[in-house]
């Protein structure tokens, strides 16, 4: 029997289903025979793709769920039907003990919603945050949160979103201390809302925390490596990460008409492929899959919807090292830790 994470797959969801979502767990266990898949979806359409992967029949168990969420379906009405879909049922599954970890590349809002209601939030987070990986000129990634759960966020909001953000920096990119900066309209010390700078002040006395605050950051900065961790609220930072998904469409499709344009040109992408395939590498959204909803008592990653194989097996990674890694714990006790020495501090100021 397999010893590694158990990981709940919404076979269901996404532009692909089945397909896709198997594909993807059958890559990831070529990478880590320890892992275990709970599917859950339509059995036969679920056991139709597993015959194209002999290898991974071993390492699943199959749940048949007679409903699926729609990508069009609101967050109200799919929660109604929670028990009986492959989103439902995989959340169900987490909260129940019989998974470590959920895998959907389903509909964002419904699997948001139930999530919250299924696990609810860990003691000291008002509100769950959705975080993701950007790629960047750096050695690594860079963590960013919110990116669309929560539209308005006041100052203990961001400074919870921080703790989380560096909790999972520290999980995934392995990063001991990651750098964190709020995303403004400015660097400087005066700019930005209110919510941002009593934020700011709250993170520059948390010293005591493992990570270190770096005050504010621009939007132009995002790739340039020199962050580890970028919190925002989710109406800003939902913006941001679609600006920055459009721009690199906008520089391929550019670059690939570039190329087209003339004999000459033609020669020159023969020339400069091998750079133009590091670049291909470094901006598939496929390498940095797997978005992930910080401070439930539960670990649910969102895969992209269009996502293909490698990219669903980079989102039951980003799971998997979660689950070894307990993240959860570490949320927990970093956010511990905060409010001590907060409470210590309101103490010695009332004196």
């Amino acid at each position: 029997m397999p010893t590694g994470p158990r990981i709940a797959i919404d076979a269901m969801g996404g532009d692909s289903g089945p397909a896709a979502m198997l594909a993807g767990a059958a890559r990831a266990l070529r990478k880590d025979k320890t892992l275990h898949f709970l599917v859950f979806g339509d059995e036969a359409a679920v056991r139709a793709e597993l015959a194209n992967h002999k290898t991974l029949t071993p390492n699943v168990t199959i749940v048949h769920s007679p409903e699926s969420i729609s990508s069009e379906e609101k967050p109200s009405q799919a929660i109604r039907r929670a028990r009986t879909t492959s989103m439902g049922m995989a959340i169900g599954a987490v909260k129940d003990g019989h998974a470590d970890a959920a895998v959907s590349a389903g509909n964002t809002g419904a699997l948001m919603a139930m999530s919250k209601l299924a696990l609810r939030t860990m003691p000291g987070i008002d509100r769950p945050a959705l975080a993701a990986l950007l790629p960047t000129m750096g050695e690594h990634d860079c963590v960013m949160l919110d990116l669309g759960a929560n539209t308005e966020c006041d100052a203990q909001n961001l400074v919870q979103f921080a703790v989380m953000g560096s909790a999972y920096a520290r999980t995934v990119l392995s990063i001991s201390k990651p750098r964190v900066k709020l995303l403004n309209i400015g660097t400087e010390e005066l700019k930005g809302t209110d919510e941002l700078k009593e934020a700011a002040a709250l993170l520059r006395d948390a010293n005591y925390l493992p990570l270190k605050f770096d005050g504010f950051t621009e939007g132009d900065q995002l790739s340039r490596g020199n962050i580890d961790v970028v919190v925002t609220d989710g109406f800003s930072g939902n913006i941001a990460l679609k600006t920055a998904e459009g721009t690199a469409r906008f520089v391929t499709d550019l670059l690939r008409r570039a190329f087209k344009s003339s004999l000459r040109s033609k020669a020159g992408f023969a020339l400069s492929k091998p750079a133009l395939n590091l670049l291909k590498v470094h901006l598939d959204p496929n390498n940095h899959n797997g978005a992930v909803f910080l401070g439930l008592n539960g670990l649910i990653v969102k895969s992209h919807g269009g996502a293909n194989p490698k990219g669903v097996a980079n989102a039951i990674f980003v799971a998997s090292s979660m689950v070894r890694n307990d993240i959860t714990r570490r949320i927990g006790e970093d956010l511990d830790n905060f409010r001590a020495h907060a409470f210590a501090a309101a103490e010695q100021a009332a004196q």
